[in-house]
């Protein structure tokens, strides 16, 4: 029965407890332990089975319960403390106005001289627009698939840490991505429960007269609308579009249903909407953004959206647009293989965005060429990652072997520039250390360290006072730790089993897996084949006697993870662990814990003992999860891969193996697999059961310690949001208003620059190189270098000659190099532009020198920007 009107329906609550509503609707109670304490005592059961979801709560819970909290006094004065706390939080964000303000006033004291461009200080100077096709917030929001979503979330709440003026861009899933189940054989099933947005920490954007704010795309023959809901991250908002609405067809329905759902159609549906919709949707919102950071290719349509704006709207030409643009853009890669990048067929992207090549005045092999490493080859698919490289100023890597990784990758768009010097750096990534850590080891940290340890950079004092914190009282909390995982995955587990129909032997079993006294491995993440899940399993007798072998040195392990719905090979992992399981009689050692999300990843990173991970470097862009148990304690046993590899893998865990590269992968397993088992017998186990006569492990105690110490300050997203701001956000936002400063002249003025300088480049011919010195040369001494340039009709203003100096490697290549600036002489009598500088070498060997020449302007990003280069031969 259809109803003839709908009403959305408020939870009610008596006057005074009204504090609680708008604590709800803030997701700072996620990081704020009194105030999750406090939903948490309103009523336990509840906060369990609403997946500690507070808005569910204050919609289903009893009027007699809300009657009796009002007569507390002691439930009053913990709500009232929390509110209060939550303003102070609106109040006291102060890193983004220390470290922004001074470069703020220098820009806009320069730009005051210009009557075109006056600043307001009415109005915001400036707002960076994050977007992701993902964002994993609270276990309430179940929007994300894994560690790149839970990257964004932690992203936004650190923005708010700092005072950010961010603001986030996605897409609400009606089904968001799947709850995961097992059958009686271990085979990953998927059930899509529908999200309620009504009775989540959800509001509806409104216009002034009430009616639900909507945003149009346009798709081949149709327009498709979406209405905007948002999340507020602390002071941070994150508005995400909904296409479930009229008057939107069925399919259309579905452009939001499923995260990573559908076909390629509905994929390109989908970022269309995510870069096209969100470039709309900020702008109907008021927002007048100065840099777009797009987190992963998903994003990247935007760009072409924006170009349009520019072109249709403010009048410029393409390629003043595009420089516009691309000025204020910032790509964010996650993907170390290529296979992980969006490509699209090339008919289908005229097909759904045609209509901006006629916009932009390109033809089709022009406008596909945007997202072609290749230009000249017309059949190559469409790849979204090339796109948003060609539409940024500042792309980045993950981790600094990522960076390393994708200039490999991508080196391609950047003819002639040596490897080393793509223009693809790192910033490693982080996480939020108040979302992860678990309550009491937060309020242990608090009591030793200060409440400021969980933004502290590396080199604060506080991390002096680990030391502090006595052995016995950070061990008997670790303890606790991992017994509330056990309890948990006890729970889990029965509720699985009823669910599935088990026997009540595997009931009862359930009920008693895992020792809370034995060494504990933990291994979540997603199954992808390359993490490789099941390498502990490689030698089936040795793992029996580490599990088995001494009743006094026991080991455990607990499992979680996903495979991707239509990732056969990624559920074959799974299959293979639960089987395995089985088949050995490992019900009580080896636990695999179903439909892995937030809150068994946080339980799981504080109460195991160690965490695992074993992918095939270099595959794993980052990896977050090691992270998170490094902050509360947890040594790590990883191959030197992501973020481990430039960790102190010394002194807070275990290395598998020294960062070796293998052309076989079964070989690389079972070397990998061996070294393992014996880092696992040798010293894992040998350390955790060396108990002084307290029946204390004080050395294990002093890696916890190292991990919390060495780890904590710096693979922290206050730490990466930070450097974000200071290289990416800042730059990209300060070249945004130089950019569009006197109507778009200085735009303009680079745009024109640029078409002159592609058009007569290869003009440019080096002609006599003269070095002062003879195939002999020593260590320090001064190498003069003369150059003679014909500069055709380009002059010095519009050129950098720089000399390259380097080692020369075995296959004749300077390696490494570094430039050094030549100095502009003046012209001969034939018109040479004459360059000169000098070169030392400070170490011996077979030594390189050459010479080139790069664009120089002054609104340059980078001499790399447009992408040209000479090279003497």
């Amino acid at each position: 029965m259809q109803p003839i009107r709908t009403f959305n329906v408020s939870p009610s609550l008596p006057q005074r407890l009204e504090p609680l509503r708008k604590l709800a609707y803030n997701l700072h109670w996620d990081w704020n332990v009194d105030t999750k304490d406090l939903f948490r005592r309103l009523d336990p059961d509840l906060w369990e089975s609403s997946r500690h979801n507070p808005v569910l709560m204050l919609g289903t819970i009893s009027q007699a319960r809300l009657m009796e909290v009002v007569e507390d006094e002691g439930f009053l004065a913990q709500m009232d403390r929390a509110a209060r706390q939550l303003e102070d939080y609106f109040h006291e964000r102060t890193w983004y106005r220390k470290n922004r303000d001074k470069g703020l006033a220098t820009r806009d004291k320069e730009q005051s001289h210009s009557p075109n461009s006056p600043v307001s200080a009415s109005q915001p100077q400036e707002c960076y627009a994050y977007f992701s096709a993902e964002f994993g917030l609270v276990d309430c929001l179940p929007i994300y698939s894994g560690g790149l979503g839970v990257l964004a979330g932690d992203h936004l709440k650190s923005a708010s840490d700092l005072g950010l003026p961010l603001v986030g861009v996605g897409l609400l899933y009606q089904q968001g991505y799947f709850a995961q189940y097992l059958n009686a054989d271990g085979w990953q099933q998927e059930r899509y429960p529908i999200n309620d947005f009504y009775n989540m920490p959800l509001q509806l954007e409104r216009n002034p007269d009430g009616s639900e704010l909507r945003i149009g795309v346009d798709y081949p023959g149709r327009t498709v609308y979406a209405r905007v809901w948002r999340v507020q991250v602390g002071t941070v908002p994150l508005y995400m579009l909904d296409t479930n609405i009229e008057p939107n067809n069925p399919y259309d329905h579905d452009i939001t249903d499923q995260l990573y759902g559908g076909d390629l159609d509905m994929r390109i549906h989908q970022e269309m909407m995510l870069g096209i919709g969100g470039v709309r949707m900020l702008k109907a919102l008021g927002y007048d953004v100065t840099a777009y950071h797009m987190n992963e290719g998903h994003a990247a349509f935007s760009a072409l959206e924006r170009i349009r704006i520019l072109i249709q709207e403010q009048g410029l030409n393409y390629v003043e647009a595009r420089q516009v643009v691309a000025s204020s853009n910032i790509f964010t890669t996650h993907t170390p293989v290529p296979a992980g990048i969006d490509l699209f067929p090339p008919d289908k992207v005229l097909h759904y965005l045609g209509y901006y090549a006629d916009v932009f005045g390109l033809n089709k092999d022009q406008f596909l060429a945007l997202g072609r490493e290749n230009a000249g080859d017309l059949s190559a698919p469409f790849s979204m990652a090339v796109l948003a490289l060609k539409m940024a100023t500042f792309s980045n890597g993950v981790a600094q072997l990522h960076g390393v990784v994708s200039r490999q990758m991508f080196k391609g768009l950047w003819q002639g520039v040596p490897v080393e010097e793509v223009p693809i750096t790192a910033i490693t990534n982080g996480v939020h250390a108040r979302s992860c850590v678990a309550k009491s080891t937060q309020e242990l940290y608090d009591r030793y360290l200060g409440p400021s340890w969980s933004s502290a950079p590396t080199d604060h004092p506080l991390w002096e006072r680990m030391d502090a914190i006595p052995d016995e009282e950070l061990w008997r909390n670790h303890e606790r730790c991992r017994l509330d995982m056990i309890m948990y995955v006890r729970e889990r587990l029965v509720k699985h089993l009823r669910d599935r129909g088990a026997s009540p032997l595997e009931i009862a079993q359930a009920q008693e897996v895992l020792d809370p006294k034995v060494l504990t491995i933990g291994f979540a993440r997603r199954f992808a084949t390359y993490k490789r899940a099941t390498l502990w399993m490689r030698d089936i007798e040795r793992v029996k006697r580490i599990l088995l072998g001494n009743k006094d040195r026991k080991v455990q392990f607990v499992f979680a993870g996903k495979a991707h719905p239509k990732d056969i090979p990624g559920k074959e992992l799974i299959r293979e662990i639960n089987r395995f399981i089985h088949e050995q009689n490992l019900e009580k050692q080896v636990v695999f814990v179903p439909n892995y999300d937030i809150h068994i990843a946080r339980l799981m990173v504080a109460g195991c003992d160690v965490w695992l991970n074993n992918p095939r470097r270099p595959r794993e862009a980052s990896g977050t999860s090691g992270m998170k148990a490094a902050m509360n304690g947890l040594p790590n046993l990883s191959v030197l891969d992501g973020w481990w590899d430039e960790a102190d893998y010394v002194r807070t865990g275990w290395a598998i193996g020294h960062g070796e590269m293998y052309d076989d992968p079964n070989y690389q397993d079972q070397i990998e697999a061996n070294a393992f088992y014996d880092i696992l017998e040798k010293e894992v186990v040998t350390l955790f059961y060396d108990r002084d006569v307290d029946g204390l492990p004080r050395r294990w105690v002093d890696k916890m310690k190292d991990a919390i110490r060495l780890n904590c300050p710096f693979f922290n997203t206050a730490r990466m949001v930070g450097e974000y701001a200071l290289r990416a956000y800042f730059p990209a936002s300060d070249r945004c208003h130089t950019l569009t400063a006197d109507g778009y002249a200085p735009a303009k003025e680079l745009a024109a620059w640029k078409e002159n300088l592609t058009a007569h480049w290869y003009n440019i011919k080096i002609k006599d190189i003269n070095i002062s010195s003879g195939a002999e040369i020593e260590v320090n001494q001064t190498v003069s270098v003369k150059a003679k340039v014909d500069l055709a009709t380009l002059t010095e203003q519009d050129v950098q000659l720089e000399l390259y100096q380097g080692a020369i490697d075995a296959n004749g290549e300077i390696v490494n190099g570094i430039p050094v600036v030549m100095d502009y002489q003046g012209e001969d009598k034939d018109g040479l532009s004459i360059y000169t500088a000098d070169v030392i070498y400070t170490t011996s060997g077979l030594q390189g020198l050459s010479l080139r020449v790069l664009p120089k302007h002054k609104y340059l990003s980078s001499s790399y920007e447009p992408r040209l280069i000479v090279w003497a031969q």
